[in-house]
């Protein structure tokens, strides 16, 4: 039987979505489909489902799952209009299993007039950060409390951090999608030490590829710009210098104030696990500046995922600087960009220099083989957040 609404028949039709990419840290999702339908009195919408496998994904650890489309063949990809979607399966997500989303109007953005409809669901291990107060010795913009002495009681909203610093698989995957002409890459990032992403063809028709074995490395040699270029695709950010601060040595309470049960033990924290040197006891709890932690250069993501932060999040300390949103505060000068704090130390940084409160500027139009990124996601006032 069907029916007919303004011209269309009522019908279902089924189209699977083209998965073209199986890198490393991106969470693992299966089973894309998506189902054009026509409803009455809706009008079209699109149900997209996929399976997400990782069993560790929990309200303290959730996936923030971001949905792109191309209606031409792959030619342009765009962002989901995540205002016109309804589901269990975008934005942050706290659980696994199947999950479906319904993408109504979906005419008015040109579904309708392709055959053929692809979908990439992507998605990033985040850790939760509640709201509530914690110690911030550093001062914002470059400034540094030598005395350690004076406690200034901060207090942040709820916010989600990536658990581990972006890879160079997460970045190849994005040049390759908006990346054709050549924005976005250096020529450095092609030291199979550093960084490790390999560029071919010519504009406007570049493609990337992670180097053998560099696909769970963090990317490098990334300006500031590139680094927000990357998050805006994703939709996120990057975080101030407080909330890095917040997730790396945790609130007075690591389950936040509103709860209040869990005291955190070592609110003054130096390191994201607690007063230890990186390299007491023998033991390497970060990539610092010694081949003897068995990384003589940059390390995989989580690689010291024992000595992780409060809240779960990785590499903190050491292995590549962080770019935060933050600017460099005497460096306002009328018509210049000024320069961009970075935060955690790197592999090439001294012990006393991978702590909680250390740390260096950079000017945003310039990578380094030292800096990369995690992403934040920051909450509206209505969800907790600023």
């Amino acid at each position: 039987m069907k029916f007919s609404i303004r011209g269309f028949p009522l019908i279902l039709s089924l189209i699977l979505a083209s998965v073209e990419f199986s890198y490393s840290q991106w969470v693992d999702i299966s089973n894309v489909e998506t189902k054009l339908e026509r409803t009455e009195m809706g009008g079209p919408r699109m149900v997209i489902t996929y399976d997400l496998n990782d069993p560790d994904i929990s309200p303290n650890s959730p996936a923030y799952i971001f949905i792109r489309y191309s209606t031409d063949s792959g030619a342009l990809w765009k962002p989901l209009p995540v205002s016109s979607v309804r589901g269990e399966g975008h934005g942050l997500v706290e659980s696994p299993g199947k999950k479906r989303n319904i993408w109504w109007g979906i005419r008015e953005t040109g579904g309708l007039a392709s055959d053929r409809i692809k979908v990439r669901v992507r998605g990033i291990k985040m850790v939760r950060v509640p709201k509530g107060r914690f110690l911030m010795k550093s001062l914002p913009g470059g400034g540094y409390d030598e005395t350690r002495r004076e406690q200034r009681v901060s207090s942040l909203r709820l916010f989600y951090l990536a658990k581990h610093e972006t890879t160079v698989s997460m970045y190849v995957d994005y040049l390759n999608e908006v990346g054709a002409e050549g924005a976005g890459w250096d020529e450095r990032m092609s030291d199979p030490q550093r960084c490790g992403i390999v560029r071919a063809g010519e504009s406007p028709n570049y493609t990337y590829a992670a180097g053998p074995g560099r696909e769970n490395y963090p990317v490098t040699v990334v300006s500031w710009y590139d680094a927000l270029a990357f998050l805006q695709w994703c939709g996120l950010t990057l975080p101030t210098e407080a909330q890095w601060e917040k997730a790396y040595r945790g609130g007075l309470y690591l389950d936040g104030d509103e709860i209040a049960k869990r005291p955190n033990p070592f609110p003054e924290r130096t390191y994201p696990w607690g007063n230890e040197e990186p390299n007491a006891g023998d033991i390497h709890r970060c990539n610092h500046n010694s081949d003897e932690d068995g990384f003589p250069y940059v390390a995989p993501v989580c690689s010291f995922e024992e000595f992780k932060s409060p809240y779960g999040a990785c590499d903190m300390a050491g292995n590549v600087g962080e770019w935060t949103l933050d600017w460099y505060s005497t460096s306002f000068h009328a018509d210049l960009d000024g320069f961009r704090m970075i935060r955690g130390g790197s592999w090439r940084s001294i012990p006393e220099g991978v702590d909680a409160v250390t740390g260096a500027t950079q000017l945003p139009l310039k990578g380094s083989g030292l800096v990369g990124f995690r992403a934040l996601q920051r909450l509206s006032k209505d969800e907790g957040g600023l």
